[in-house]
């Protein structure tokens, strides 16, 4: 009989692993964990960086985590998440970075799905179609955008050509932030061709693995009367550029649940924008299958009447509601905005955190999740922007239940009780 014996390095990496799967187990062992106290409501999960996905360690100005670091993050991932989508390795400017049929990087967005088939997880699919994280690549051809007599330099066409197209995948850059493009551009005709191949290609790749996609991000205006924000794709292909999205992904996937995703949906007149929108593309049959509400608040606002009603509201929309990157600032400077705009990010962390951090932000959570589960008819699934406060986009706002050393924080206790119908501790 052959007999292996582990080395040194073997028996202490299984050392480590059983501590770590002990030290969660004991953590969970008279608490329920998140994805046990809702099970009869809704799926809860995180999204993930690579660092989770592949199980490597990186040092970098925008991620920081040792092996130690991103194993416990991993375990934490899998005692409380039954569902999970990606910060950034599935975006355009990262899948799909150059030109082309060979111009996609599949690796980093493999390891995701695979993570997630691998813990028996709802996988989401995050976003096909954006303003943000596009390459300019992707808008480029020979017809001069309008207004415009002259083409730029070759010199002034590389430099803008160059924006925007090394897209980092880590932790500060998880919302997006797309590059400016002022150069001839591609026909109506030539971006949809290039919109429709990329889908068709990425949502074929993981067909019956990814069980959601976020078809449309953020196309809807802030302010003003408008609906649609002003992009490229709007400019170029029209406002049918939503249904042609839509249209394509549903080809590539009939089975996959299609959304459309957007921020700030508890302004009530950018929910009825949201509203107009996605009841104009029901008229023309357009495959929307759910409303992605982002839910990137903070500890001031919304209160749980006023998210109540922004799901009721939305609810009239007779589609499943996902709540699809939901974190709580508690940062001062973030207290007078519900936007998600990578630009005004580092504004709405600045100022150190609002006085009694902690109780507030388990009082937000607490009201929040009571909503989410008196609407349980229709909110199917609830998906926290990151895994904890150090590889959160908002760290400085420690916007999440769980801290830096993965730790769960009294908003942790606040969500459990509101799965119970429970009010919060009595302060």
């Amino acid at each position: 009989m052959k007999i292996h014996r582990l080395n040194l390095n073997s028996r202490i990496g299984l050392l480590t692993a059983v501590l770590l799967a002990m030290g969660a187990t004991a953590r969970s062992g008279d608490t329920l964990t998140l994805k046990d106290a809702f099970k009869d409501h809704f799926y809860v999960g995180a999204a993930i960086n690579r660092t989770i996905a592949t199980g490597t360690a990186v040092r970098a100005d925008n991620v920081n985590r040792t092996s130690e670091q991103v194993n416990k993050d991993i375990a934490l991932v899998k005692e409380q998440f039954n569902q999970t989508s990606p910060e950034n390795d599935l975006k355009w400017a990262l899948i799909h970075p150059r030109p082309g049929a060979d111009g996609y990087n599949f690796g980093p967005a493999d390891a995701y799905v695979d993570f997630g088939v691998s813990h028996n997880m709802y996988i989401v699919g995050h976003t096909l179609v954006w303003h943000g994280q596009t390459p300019n690549w992707v808008f480029q051809g020979t017809n001069l955008p309008p207004g415009v007599a002259d083409a730029p330099s070759p010199a002034t066409a590389a430099a803008t050509n160059m924006a925007g197209t090394n897209m980092p995948g880590g932790r500060r850059f998880g919302r997006g932030f797309g590059g400016g493009f002022s150069g001839p551009r591609a026909s109506r005709e030539e971006l949809l061709q290039r919109m429709r191949d990329h889908i068709h290609t990425v949502v074929a790749r993981y067909k019956g693995k990814i069980k959601a996609w976020d078809v449309v991000n953020e196309a809807i205006a802030d302010g003003g009367t408008n609906i649609l924000r002003n992009s490229l794709w709007l400019e170029i292909i029209g406002p049918d550029f939503i249904a042609k999205a839509f249209e394509y992904a549903h080809e590539a996937d009939p089975d996959a649940n299609l959304r459309y995703n957007d921020y700030g949906l508890e302004n009530p007149a950018k929910r009825r924008k949201l509203i107009a929108l996605i009841k104009s593309l029901q008229e023309q049959h357009v495959p929307v299958m759910a409303i992605g509400s982002q839910t990137h608040v903070n500890v001031s606002s919304p209160s749980f009447e006023a998210e109540d009603q922004a799901l009721t509201e939305m609810e009239t929309l007779g589609l499943p509601i996902h709540i699809t990157e939901l974190d709580v600032n508690g940062a001062q400077g973030g207290q007078r905005s519900s936007s998600a705009d990578i630009s005004n990010n580092a504004a709405t962390t600045q100022g150190g955190l609002v006085d009694d951090a902690n109780r507030k932000l388990a009082d937000a959570y607490a009201g929040l999740f009571r909503a989410f589960v008196k609407h349980d008819k229709s909110v199917k699934l609830v998906t926290f922007w990151g895994v904890n406060d150090r590889v959160s986009w908002r760290a400085q706002g420690r916007p999440l239940l769980f801290d830096g050393n993965d730790q769960p924080k009294p908003a942790f206790e606040a969500v459990i009780r509101a799965a119970k119908g429970e009010q919060p501790n009595p302060r």
